[in-house]
């Protein structure tokens, strides 16, 4: 940014805005204050709501580490398969933050930045299997084991305030799948790893990703089937456990099913509303409606492509005004689905170099122009912008209780709600 117009922000919207010692922060807020151009006094009250306020990602990801570039450069000489490659980057962009002093300071800053308190924490791999399931799961048990005084692995809600009052940081682990024993000799015995993985400490499953399972059709398929039979089952035994059902990537009709057969809230834990962008990934208002009748709630998601039209921050609080207006501010969260990513991620990346090419992952499927990017969009939404969704819900004029309830309370009740 060209030093007058650095200067003029600086004035107008004071030094924590606009003179980020991070170029990359600071890019981002100065492009989201230029879409919503809101006053100093929204600012003042938006950081004063933001501060004072459990603040509870519905569904994201802490922030990403760059790889050790030299350690991949010497496994990528060693011509390892795929899932060595996907496994030591998976590992190193999260887990860095725990061995190198530079990753960590990104780390924390980035948190700091954003005044999170608490990320419903991706912990899973896509999928049923689960060897496949845990990998992520140690991986964020190691993070938080390591970096106790900084963030915490959060059991339960009141964990997660605790944390907050210690001025702490905390993860709230969600999986990516239902871990299955996929033998099929009898339901109770093919569900039995969900009160396991439940000890170990996942709050939230997601029912499907985007194809179909045993459980149900995800949201790509274009068959829309439902739940199954075993399906039903599964919703019941995740009630039973106190693992909140997330049909965040299923199709709209085991959507609508799963909050029929639910006998607690459910969630759409980072989705968008169908009515006013109907994408794969959207949830329409006869779904959304079934979901706030469990008194579950939608998480609106960061994604431009979700969001339709220009896909920036502005488009995103769209979403949450319509379910607001429509449903009650209740049954709205933000899950926004997206990282901070560490400065030095491009530098470590030129010195591992380029690895080979793969096939697309199984569970990869997007029709075609489904995640179209939009990258300017996409930085206006940036993870470390979360004090700007804040200010925007204030100069759309919604009320401090709604807004609480929007950027974290919605998250407590319904964990607190499906843990008893």
């Amino acid at each position: 940014m060209a030093a007058p117009a650095h200067n003029i922000l600086a004035r107008q919207y004071g030094d924590e805005f606009a003179n980020h010692p991070n170029d990359v922060i600071r890019k981002a807020r100065t492009l989201a204050l230029s879409i919503l151009k809101p006053t100093p006094r929204q600012i003042e009250r938006g950081l004063e709501l933001h501060r004072e306020s459990v603040v509870f990602d519905s569904y994201g990801f802490a922030p990403r580490c760059a790889m050790d570039g030299q350690r991949m450069k010497r496994l990528l000489e060693q011509n390892p398969s795929e899932s060595e490659i996907r496994d030591l980057r998976e590992d190193m962009m999260m887990t860095q933050c725990v061995e190198s002093e530079r990753e960590r300071k990104e780390f924390q800053q980035a948190w700091e930045a954003a005044g999170v308190d608490c990320i419903f924490q991706n912990a899973g791999e896509e999928g049923q299997a689960p060897m496949r399931l845990i990998k992520r799961l140690a991986r964020f048990t190691y993070v938080t084991d390591m970096l106790k005084d900084f963030i915490v692995k959060a059991a339960t809600p009141d964990e997660v305030v605790a944390a907050k009052k210690a001025g702490k940081r905390s993860l709230y682990l969600t999986g990516n799948g239902v871990p299955l024993t996929q033998d099929w000799v009898s339901v109770p015995d093919e569900m039995r790893y969900i009160r396991i993985f439940f000890q170990l400490g996942i709050r939230m499953m997601h029912l499907t990703y985007n194809r179909r399972n045993m459980i149900g059709d995800g949201c790509a398929e274009p068959a829309n089937a439902g739940l199954s039979d075993f399906g039903r089952s599964v919703v019941k035994e995740l009630n039973r456990v106190g693992v909140i059902a997330d049909i965040a990537h299923s199709g709209w009709q085991t959507s609508l099913e799963t909050a029929q057969h639910s006998d607690k809230p459910m969630v759409a834990s980072h989705s968008c509303a169908g009515a006013l962008n109907p994408h794969i990934r959207s949830k329409p208002d006869n779904v959304i409606k079934a979901i706030a009748d469990t008194d579950g709630y939608v998480g609106i998601a960061c994604i431009p492509a979700f969001l339709g039209g220009n896909g920036d921050i502005s488009i995103m609080l769209n979403h949450i005004d319509h379910i607001r207006k429509k449903f009650g501010a209740k049954h709205v969260a933000i899950g926004t689905d997206v990282a901070y990513t560490s400065r030095n991620a491009s530098a470590e990346g030129k010195i591992a170099g380029r690895g080979p090419r793969f096939r697309t992952a199984w569970r990869s499927l997007w029709p075609p122009g489904s995640l179209t990017p939009k990258p300017q969009a996409s930085v206006s939404m940036s993870w470390t912008n979360w004090p700007l969704f804040t200010i925007g819900l204030v100069q759309r004029g919604y009320q401090d209780d709604e807004i609480r309830n929007i950027i974290g309370g919605n998250v407590l009740r319904v964990s607190r709600a499906v843990l008893k």
